[in-house]
């Protein structure tokens, strides 16, 4: 079968950058894993978050700006065109502070992060406990709590409906969706690449490799040569109560189905997505400290996904310099970045050039210099 794009990889990011695609007029078909692969997407904590990302790195602090700017028109798009609601809002999200020593320690990170960005708007304010209980007038907060920062730009959103409306709007824009066919081989040729799969052959012009902690051995066959590890991440969730938490918070967000969501770890167990008790008591007391009052209710569920971590944790975008128009694209903020990748990256990836802007995320950075 040949098409103008094959996307391997329908989580967030492969599936954004589809949507992108097809909105566009590509002919796009995404090649999906089976129910084996290990699914990010599936776990995501559901964060459209800007305050405290990007440290020694201000590209990504810049590049995760401009899709958080993009996001409310982004989802005006997916809703409009899906009739799906992504429980969407940005009004704003927190980090607690425990401690006058937690304030200070948080606003100078954030300081820092706005002096490496060399800004004009710091995107945060600081909020003392007076202050902090005032903007969530319902919540009895524990006695450690001494305040918080205010992303002003932070919000939140549903991560399951998204990627369901990133399939279905990459189908209603003629793009073409197969599950269950995990990519065995990438064979570039003269005329663009073949893509085997266990059971069928594809052809296109281009190909773009976004298949999270899989997507370092299909890279390599093309020349693309990107480190990853897996991070585990584990979250809880409670039973459904009456509205108390309006913005979400790093670590604590409720849905608006009500439930509230707990997490995450950041655990280096290798390929391990197994939940633990120790991690559901290390979640369950931060918490407690946080909101006392949330200890009483009931756990429903707790899960565990596998982060796509780089070396420094930021994203890789790279097009394959031994044959052009293969494209890498791996990150661990799916969801927040859904924006970018939808618009800026689609677009240059049918230009056939990334910008000058993603030089920072290629992996060439995590090359080591031999010794004289």
């Amino acid at each position: 079968m040949q098409t103008d794009v094959i996307v391997i990889g329908a989580g967030t990011v492969g599936a954004a950058i589809a949507f992108g695609l097809a909105q566009r007029g590509q002919r796009v078909f995404v090649l999906d894993g089976d129910d084996g692969d290990y699914r990010a997407a599936r776990a995501n904590f559901g964060l459209v978050w800007l305050q405290g990302k990007g440290i020694n790195m201000p590209a990504y602090q810049k590049w995760t700006r401009h899709s958080v700017d993009l996001w409310p028109e982004f989802n005006d798009e997916l809703t409009s065109l899906t009739a799906t609601d992504l429980q969407y809002e940005n009004n704003g999200g927190l980090a607690f502070c425990l401690g006058e020593e937690g304030v200070e320690k948080r606003r100078q990170y954030l300081h820092t992060l706005y002096e490496q960005r060399c800004g004009n708007e710091l995107g945060f304010e600081m909020l003392d406990r007076t202050a902090l209980e005032k903007l969530l007038p319902r919540v009895q907060f524990g006695p450690e709590v001494s305040g918080a920062s205010l992303g002003l730009h932070d919000g939140h959103a549903n991560p399951l409906k998204l990627l369901a409306a990133l399939h279905s709007g990459v189908i209603k824009h003629g793009g073409a969706l197969r599950h269950r066919s995990r990519v065995t081989e990438i064979i570039p040729g003269s005329q663009g690449f073949t893509v085997d799969t266990q059971e069928e052959r594809f052809s296109a012009s281009r190909v773009v490799i976004a298949a999270g902690l899989g997507s370092t051995a299909l890279a390599a066959q093309v020349g693309l040569h990107v480190p990853l590890r897996p991070q585990r991440g584990q979250v809880l969730v409670t039973e459904r109560i009456a509205p108390l938490l309006p913005l979400p918070a790093s670590g604590l967000r409720q849905t608006r189905e009500g439930t509230i969501m707990i997490g995450a770890t950041q655990e280096e167990v290798g390929f391990d997505t197994s939940t633990t008790g120790h991690a559901a008591s290390l979640l369950s007391r931060k918490t407690a400290q946080l909101v006392p009052a949330l200890a009483d209710l009931t756990l429903v569920r707790q899960w565990a996904g596998l982060r796509v971590m780089t070396p420094d944790s930021y994203p890789v975008y790279a097009q394959s310099p031994l044959h052009p128009g293969a494209f890498v694209a791996l990150c661990h903020s799916g969801v927040t970045l859904a924006a970018v990748h939808a618009s800026i990256l689609a677009e240059a990836i049918i230009a056939g050039e990334l910008p000058s802007t993603l030089a920072p995320f290629h992996h060439r950075r995590f090359d080591v210099p031999k010794a004289a």
